[in-house]
């Protein structure tokens, strides 16, 4: 992906472009009961309860997971979630579990923490906070999911990256997804992303989640709802169009190849 240029503003942490979250919420929780998603909402205690919407069709063979808005500084995340809602272009066999912002107290304040000053993904071992826990009862409530996919942002990358876990060795969609999005979006070609090996922007961690003290939401999932997970990461330091365009096509990517 030539031609686009990187804003130069996140120095030492990310101050491009804000969203207004209730109102982005508002606006994807209206086409989701507009084709008739389920709206269910966790109460957290904090002000702000987290929202849930599901859509299940009566063919469904697929149990597909997927969250975005966990770090209040990612904006790209809700938006391409908001309009992949208004879209409705979902496989017909799919049904599809979303949470469509995690840390709804952290967007106003334009940082990756809650209000409190936590970082809610690395949460998800001990269950400090009353986000991470409604999160956590909420999924414990679901069935196992065939796929979940973590939607982010990163304003240290240099083009998108993704983490792939992959317990059973299940033929993998890392290469495609990289393929389509390099055409929206650079992909980061990196040796190290994160100090961990990559190639062509896939980082595939050897690691045991019993041995982190700490744990983000793609630990808890594959240790609890699933045996695939992707975690996408838009690169902050670009035009929040071709962040928002990098995570809606790597989403359907993901789910169509699934």
């Amino acid at each position: 992906m030539s031609g686009v240029q990187r804003l130069g503003k996140n120095q030492g942490g990310y101050f491009g472009e804000r969203i207004e979250i209730e109102q982005v919420l508002r606006d994807g929780l209206e086409a989701a009961r507009k084709f008739g998603w389920r709206v269910e909402t966790l109460p957290t205690g904090s002000g702000l309860d987290l929202l849930t919407v599901h859509r299940s069709e009566v063919t469904t063979t697929r149990k597909i997971y997927i969250s975005t808005g966990i770090h209040g500084d990612e904006p790209a995340g809700p938006l391409a979630i908001r309009q992949l809602l208004h879209e409705n272009s979902w496989p017909a066999d799919a049904a599809i579990w979303l949470c469509p912002c995690l840390n709804p107290t952290g967007f106003p304040l334009n940082r990756r923490e809650n209000a409190k000053g936590i970082d809610l993904n690395r949460d998800y071992r001990h269950l400090v906070t009353d986000e991470i826990r409604a999160h956590v009862a909420w999924l414990n409530r679901q069935p196992s999911f065939d796929l979940t996919l973590c939607v982010h942002e990163d304003w240290e990358a240099n083009g998108f990256y993704l983490y792939e876990l992959n317990l059973d060795h299940e033929p993998s969609h890392g290469e495609r997804i990289i393929r389509e999005v390099g055409e929206v979006c650079p992909i980061d070609h990196s040796s190290l992303i994160e100090g961990r090996p990559a190639q062509i922007g896939i980082i595939r961690p050897d690691l045991d989640p019993t041995k982190r003290p700490q744990w983000p939401e793609a630990f808890f999932l594959i240790r609890n709802k699933t045996r695939h997970s992707y975690t996408l990461e838009a690169p902050s330091d670009f035009p929040l169009p071709t962040r928002v365009a990098a995570l809606v096509t790597a989403v359907r990517t993901a789910i169509q190849a699934q």
